[in-house]
Formats: structure tokens, C-alpha cells, sequence
């Protein structure tokens, strides 16, 4: 019995041997494609800055959530709400919330409104002005 498994791993090396050296240069292979592969996420252009919150329908829930993972990475300081229309008062919701419940260290550093003139809908013939906030919240 000894001399059986004596002869059949012999064979076995001999017919692994060529995969062994496809899988060696197959794995020689990889690293250039693991080396471009970073290049490719660098040149991928930003959507946008994390610093700025833009408020809409979702429930102020969510933008609390937006704020509090931003403010907690540690390169920002200093993050801004902003919203038009009928959001201003989600906004403010946010702002209350995360300032006097979650992040206590967190203050409104300043509160900007504006307006902005919007296009005529279909059928009008005139624009109208939309009410805009900016609400600027920063680590004390």
C-alpha cells in the first residue's frame, strides 16, 4: 500500500506543474491590473461638497443623518443647509434637531435668506420668486 500512494501523487505533481506555472503568470498578470485600477477611482471627478446639505422631501430625519456622518469624519468643521420653498421649514427642523439633541458641541453660525426669480410653468406668462435659506452650522 505504501508503494501505491508513493506512485500516484508523483503523477499528480507532474500534471500540476503546468497549471501552477499558468496560475504564477496569471498571478504576475494581476498586480498591473490592481495597479491601474486605482488610477481609474482617482480620476473619477467629485459629485459635489460634502459641506453642503441640500434639503428636500425627505423627512428631517435624514438630513440629521447627513449631518451628523459629515460632521463626524473630522476634516469638516463647518457644514450649510440649504434649501428653497416650502423645505426652509425642514431645514430649520434639521438645524434645531442636530444642534439641540445630537451634537450638542454643533452651533448655527449664520442664517442667510434670499430669493431666487424661477421660469414661468407651462401656461404662465410670468416668473416667480421662490424664498431661499442657508443655514450654516460649525463645531464650537
Amino acid at each position: 500500500m505504501t508503494e501505491e500512494a508513493t506512485s500516484k501523487p508523483a503523477p499528480e505533481k507532474a500534471e500540476e506543474s503546468p497549471p501552477k506555472q499558468e496560475v504564477e503568470h496569471s498571478e504576475k498578470s494581476t498586480p498591473k491590473t490592481v495597479a491601474e485600477e486605482p488610477e481609474r477611482t482617482t480620476k473619477k471627478p467629485r459629485r459635489g461638497k460634502p459641506d453642503v446639505v441640500f434639503i428636500g422631501n425627505k423627512p428631517p430625519m435624514s438630513y440629521v443623518m447627513a449631518v451628523m456622518t459629515a460632521m463626524s469624519s473630522g476634516t469638516i468643521t463647518e457644514i450649510t443647509l440649504k434649501a428653497r420653498g416650502r423645505a426652509i421649514t425642514t431645514a430649520v427642523d434639521v438645524a434645531e434637531i442636530a444642534c439641540n439633541r445630537f451634537m450638542k458641541d454643533l452651533v448655527i453660525s449664520s442664517v442667510g435668506i434670499g430669493t431666487e426669480e424661477m421660469p414661468a410653468r407651462e401656461g404662465d406668462n410670468r416668473s416667480r420668486n421662490v424664498s431661499t435659506i442657508e443655514i450654516k452650522l460649525a463645531k464650537t
